[in-house]
């Protein structure tokens, strides 16, 4: 705790005396403190100018207007963030030196279990500051589900997140329930027939990778800090970005959502019988949605349906500029 930091008992004062002007005596008695530990509590607001002393005997306080008090500490808060940052740059930067011209094998980490796999993908994802890049496909530490904890709140800071999914990955989410909840907040996915393999990257500096990709099961990963291994990742990450597929959802009422739904996956390149099971239709009903949404577009073809489809902004067939 800072000096800064407000403590249940600050603020309870402050509220009182935003609700009236008082003495100690009386914030005592309206609160049921001593007064000892009420002066202790004025003398800290006063010193974080959130409280003033009136004029005449005996001392009455009041309230600084909130918009002015808490202006000022937002303004200190937000100094103290900046060092922080500004030690972690530094400290990162000494840490990478010292960890170069040492061990190169610390450049690398080790980490077992499935477990402790999930917590410390959460902590890599935490440290971004600008951009999270993924690769999603099998295998998983746990259960697969596309929406992090982490990247919601993430996505709400206005970090970027831009995704490629293995195709076969994408067999094992839920559009509506996982992908969608992503897309929605502002994640950029794109699909792929064959990742070579998972991965998280976080900015430029940290990155998390199966050991064995082969695995049937995801029992151990690497973190990799700032080397050329990294820098690989990076390059094929972007690689696998420029010829992915993008999958995007887009319903302007012209279709229903499993309409627009259908269409997404469709240009994806997911083979048929796939695309029924993830909307949840037999593959009979799904051949009968599709047959119609070709009529409807007056597409003889799957290729001439795409194209009629992304004319009308309902699929985005190439990936943008």
């Amino acid at each position: 705790m800072t000096e800064d930091d407000l403590r249940p008992v600050d603020l309870d004062v402050y509220r009182a005396l935003v609700d009236r002007p008082g003495t100690a005596a009386d914030l005592g008695d309206r609160l049921g403190l001593r007064p000892p530990r009420v002066g202790a509590v004025l003398r800290r607001l006063l010193g974080l100018e959130l409280v003033t002393r009136l004029p005449g005997r005996p001392s009455r306080f009041a309230a600084v207007t909130p918009e002015v008090a808490f202006g000022g500490l937002l303004v200190r808060k937000q100094k103290e963030l900046e060092k922080v940052r500004l030690l972690r740059a530094e400290f990162q930067e000494r840490h990478l030196r010292a960890v170069r011209g040492t061990d190169p094998a610390a450049l690398l980490e080790v980490v077992r279990g499935s477990d402790e796999i999930s917590r410390r993908a959460g902590q890599v994802m935490r440290s971004a500051r600008r951009e999270v890049r993924f690769v999603d496909k099998p295998p998983y530490a746990q259960p697969p589900t596309v929406l992090h904890p982490v990247e919601r709140e993430l996505l709400d800071r206005g970090v970027r997140f831009r995704g490629v999914y293995d195709r076969a990955a994408l067999e094992l989410h839920s559009l509506d329930d996982d992908l969608e909840a992503g897309l929605a907040l502002g994640e950029e996915a794109r699909v792929v027939p064959d990742a070579p393999l998972k991965m998280i990257l976080v900015d430029a500096h940290l990155g998390l990778i199966p050991l064995d990709s082969a695995a049937p099961e995801l029992g151990t990963a690497l973190v990799v800090r700032p080397c050329t291994l990294l820098d690989a990742l990076g390059a094929l990450f972007e690689s696998l970005w420029r010829q992915a597929l993008p999958l995007a959802v887009h319903n302007h009422g012209s279709v229903s959502t499993q309409d627009a739904r259908l269409l997404a996956l469709l240009t994806t390149g997911m083979p048929d019988r796939s695309i029924a099971k993830q909307l949840g239709l037999s593959y009979r009903t799904f051949q009968r949605r599709l047959s119609d949404l070709m009529a409807a577009l007056g597409a003889q073809t799957r290729f001439q349906a795409g194209l009629r489809a992304a004319a009308k902004g309902w699929v985005q067939l190439a990936p943008p500029d």
